[in-house]
C-alpha cells in the first residue's frame, strides 16, 4: 500500500506533445503494456539514463538516436527489460524504431526506444511491431495518465503531476509521469520519467536544467540500493507556449522554471519512494553540518540502505544504536562522534555522540509509529547539508522480489 500517495486524477496535456497505450500481450496477464509519445517538430528533449555499465539495449539505442537528432516518438514498453540480451537485444530495439519510423514518415534515428521488466528475457518484437498502428492512430494530448499506467510494472499506483507557473505573463505547464517501485537507486529504479513543458527555452538549458533537477529529485532516492539497467529521465520543451525563448541561465525567467521543474522531479520521486516495494514508511534522512555534499550523502544512504536500520522502522523499533553505527560505518574516517546529534522529527535521541538526557523510549516509539518520518543527523563539521528519501524494508519486499517472475 502506497505511504500517503494518492491515485493522481486531473492530469495538464502539454502543447506539440500526443501520447497513446495499448495492449501488445508482453505481459502474461491482460493489461496495457506499450506506450507511444509523440513530440512536435522543433522540440528540444534531453535526457539522462543509469549508470549501470550493464545498462540495456533500448538505453544503448536512445543515447545513439538523441546524439544524432532529436527525438520525434519515444517508445515505450513494459513487461521486458532487454537487458542482459547483447547483440540481438540491440538489433531488436533498433528494429522496433525502425517500423514505427517508417509507419509515422520518419527517421529511425527519430525515435528513442525504452523498456521496463524483466532483466535476460528476448523483447517480442513482433508483438511490438504488431500493435504500433493502433498506438498512431490513437494519439491524443489527454492521454498521460493511461501511460502512467501503462509504463507500470511493480507499482501500485501510477506516478503522475503537473504544475503550472507564469512566465513573460503566459501561463507555462509541465506535466510528468514515472514508475518505479523496487530496484531504486537511479544514480543518473526501475525507474522511468517522462517531462514535458511547453516552455520555450534552448536545448543547452535544458540539458542543464535535467541535470540539476535530477540530482535534487531521483538522485536522492533508494528503495533497495540496486540501480536499474533501464532507468531513464527525459525533459522535453515543446516551445508552444511562445514565451521569449529563455537561453539565459542567470535571467528570472529561468529561475522561475527550473524551480518548477525541479518541484515536479520531486514529487514524482517522493512519490515512486512512497510506492517502493513493501513500503509502510516513508522516511527522509536529512544530514546537515557536513564539510562536504559528499560525506552527507554517504552518511545519510549508508543510514537508508542498513537492512537493520529499515527493519527497526518497518517494526517502529526506536533501535537507535543501529543508526549510529550506520552513521560510524559511512566511511568518514575522521568523523568526531563526539559532535555527532541524531533527531527523530524533533525528538532528540542522539546528543554529542550518546544518548540524549531527555530522550525516553516511550517518547521515540510514538515518532517511529507514525507513517512518515524525518531522520535528521547533524555533524557539526561544517555547512553542507543533504537530503534523501527512502522506505523501510517490510516482509512484502521480500515476497514481491521473491515471486517477481513467478
Amino acid at each position: 500500500m502506497a505511504v500517503g500517495l494518492k491515485f493522481p486524477t486531473s492530469l495538464l496535456p502539454i502543447q506539440g506533445i500526443r501520447l497513446a497505450t495499448a495492449c501488445a500481450n508482453i505481459y502474461a496477464k491482460t493489461r496495457t503494456d506499450l506506450t507511444l509519445i509523440e513530440i512536435a517538430e522543433d522540440s528540444n528533449t534531453s535526457a539522462v539514463f543509469t549508470r549501470n555499465l550493464f545498462c540495456a539495449a533500448p538505453v544503448q539505442i536512445a543515447k545513439q538516436n538523441l546524439d544524432a537528432n532529436m527525438p520525434l516518438y519515444c517508445l515505450i514498453n513494459a513487461g521486458n527489460a532487454n537487458a542482459g540480451t547483447g547483440e540481438q537485444g540491440l538489433l531488436n530495439a533498433s528494429e522496433t524504431c525502425h517500423a514505427l519510423a517508417n509507419l509515422a514518415d520518419c527517421k529511425k534515428n527519430e525515435v528513442l526506444p525504452f523498456s521496463t521488466g524483466v532483466i535476460g528475457e528476448v523483447l517480442p518484437v513482433d508483438k511490438i511491431n504488431t500493435t504500433l498502428p493502433e498506438l498512431l492512430k490513437n494519439l491524443s494530448a489527454d492521454s498521460w495518465l493511461d501511460a502512467a499506467k501503462a509504463i507500470m510494472t511493480t507499482d501500485t499506483i501510477p506516478k503522475a503531476v503537473s504544475n503550472q507557473v507564469s512566465i513573460d505573463g503566459l501561463t507555462i505547464t509541465i506535466t510528468g509521469i514515472a514508475k518505479g517501485s523496487g530496484m531504486i537507486r537511479p544514480d543518473m529504479a526501475t525507474m522511468l520519467a517522462y517531462i514535458a513543458t511547453d516552455a520555450n527555452i534552448s536545448k543547452a538549458l535544458t540539458d542543464k536544467i535535467l541535470l540539476k533537477a535530477v540530482n535534487r529529485s531521483f538522485n536522492r532516492i533508494t528503495v533497495d540500493g540496486d540501480t536499474s539497467t533501464n532507468d531513464s529521465c527525459v525533459l522535453i520543451a515543446t516551445g508552444k507556449a511562445k514565451n521569449s525563448c529563455i537561453i539565459n541561465e542567470d535571467s528570472a525567467e529561468y529561475a522561475l522554471l527550473e524551480e518548477a521543474l525541479i518541484n515536479t522531479c520531486c514529487e514524482l520521486a517522493q512519490a515512486i519512494i512512497r510506492d517502493g516495494e513493501g513500503a509502510t514508511k516513508f522516511l527522509t534522512i536529512e544530514v546537515s553540518g557536513g564539510r562536504e555534499q559528499e560525506e552527507c550523502l554517504a552518511i545519510a544512504y549508508r543510514i537508508a540502505e542498513s537492512p537493520l536500520v529499515k527493519t527497526a522502522f518497518t517494526a517502529s523499533d526506536p533501535n537507535w544504536g543501529r543508526i549510529l553505527a550506520a552513521i560510524g560505518n559511512s566511511g568518514i574516517h575522521d568523523l568526531e562522534i563526539s559532535k555527532v546529534n541524531v533527531f527523530l522529527d524533533d525528538v532528540c535521541i542522539v546528543e554529542n555522540g550518546e544518548r540524549a538526557a531527555s530522550y525516553t523510549e516511550e517518547r521515540g516509539k510514538k515518532v517511529m509509529l507514525q507513517d512518515e518520518i524525518t531522520l535528521q543527523v547533524i555533524l557539526d563539521r561544517g555547512e553542507c547539508k543533504e537530503k534523501i528519501w527512502t522506505t523501510d524494508l517490510s516482509h512484502q519486499y521480500i515476497t514481491i522480489n521473491a515471486e517477481y517472475r513467478s
